[in-house]
This record gives C-alpha cells, structure tokens and sequence, in this order.
C-alpha cells in the first residue's frame, strides 16, 4: 500500500498522476475477478475468500489514493484540467473497485454454483468486462501527454484512437451479455428460482463495470472537446 507522503509527493501541482495511480491500483483489483470466477467453478470457495480478502485490500488500498487525492486537489484556475472533471473521472474509477469488491463479496457469502451449460459464456463475459477497465487505464495514462500537447495534435489521435477500442469492447461486453442470458433463460427452469435471480443479478454488476468504465472514456472525450 502506498504510503499517504508517497501519494501527496507525485501532485507536484497536478493531478493526473495520482488519477493514474488510483486507476493504476483499480485495475489490479478488477484483475482478481477472472481467478475468483474460476475458483468459484472449480468449487474452491477458500480460494474464492483469499481473492475477495485481496480485492478488499486492494480497494482500501485505491480508497486511500481517493481520499488523498480529494483532499490535495486545490480550487485553482491554473489546474491542467477542470476540478469538476478530475472529481467525476475517480468517482468513476473509484465506482469501479467498488463494483469488484461488491461482487466478489455477495459470490462469498452466497456460494452459488455457476451453471455448468454456460461457465465458459460466463467466464468469457467477466474477462471482458474487466479488458474494458485495463483499456480505460490506458487513456487515463495518456492524460499528462494529452495537458502537455495542449489536447491538440497526434497526442489527441492516440487517445481518441483508445477510447474508440474502449467503446467497442463496451458494445462486446454489451453483446456477451445478452448472449449469457438469453443462455441462461433457456436452462433456468432446472435450477433453483433464488440462484437464477442472484445470478442474472450478477451479470448486470459485472456489465456495469463495462459500463463505468466507458464512462471514463467518455468524461476523457469531454476534456478533448473544450
């Protein structure tokens, strides 16, 4: 865990890299989520505990950055970019971890077994999932290039180039997704009622990661078009 003088040190007036450091850490606790779904296939609910204890510390670990963050980010006119715009961009990243913590930690408690006739759509769909957060890291990770070009130039090409690859694994997940359920539908009816709504509960917190994180692609388009 990074220390709270490490975080205020990187400001040196702007925000952007402690953003990247707190997207940087939200990213490694979404990873955990393809190895807990594998452990809860394989029915290895200890593994599934030790996963969702490490995306618990590893959510900690991202909140520390936030709160940091929120408290040393001055009100100023010579900010690199619009106060308002950092403050939504790690509300979005920041719903991301949640989202991950949330999910790994209503799976513990519950242990609901994935149906076997759609474990590899259900494992294929989270995977992607949590390639739309790593591709929203790399835009997030292009922001101090983006303020030091001025959002003008081939900097700009790169980085719409990005978020373009993000809402196209965005329209993937989107597609999985649908694809999942209309799987599900089919075989609900020989398992338990309860497990299926849980399920299907599942499926849209982990489509919401997707979501969210074409959302901060989206609040970086925004910072492109002033």
């Amino acid at each position: 865990m990074i220390r709270k003088s490490a975080i205020t040190s990187m400001f040196a007036g702007s925000p952007i890299k402690p953003l990247q450091q707190h997207m940087e850490q939200v990213c490694q606790c979404a990873n955990q989520l393809p190895l807990f779904f594998q452990a809860s296939l394989d029915k290895d609910y200890d593994a599934c505990k030790r996963l969702h204890k490490s995306i618990s510390s590893m959510e900690r670990a991202a909140d520390t950055i936030k709160l940091d963050l929120r408290m040393h980010l001055p009100n100023s006119l010579f900010m690199p970019m619009p106060r308002e715009q950092v403050l939504e961009i790690l509300r979005l990243q920041d719903k991301i971890a949640n989202t991950t913590q949330d999910i790994s930690g209503i799976m513990t408690g519950r242990k609901t077994e994935i149906p076997t006739p759609v474990d590899e759509l259900f494992i294929a769909f989270v995977q992607r999932a949590v390639d739309a957060a790593f591709q929203a890291r790399k835009a997030i990770n292009e922001l101090d290039e983006l303020v030091e070009t001025g959002f003008r130039g081939r900097q700009l090409d790169i980085v719409q180039s990005l978020i373009e690859k993000l809402e196209q694994i965005e329209k993937e997940t989107d597609q999985q997704e649908r694809k999942l359920r209309h799987a599900m539908f089919k075989i609900e009816k020989k398992y338990e009622p309860l497990d299926m709504m849980f399920l299907y509960r599942m499926i849209d917190k982990i489509g919401k990661l997707a979501d969210v994180s074409h959302q901060v692609g989206s609040r970086i388009q925004l910072l492109m078009a002033r």
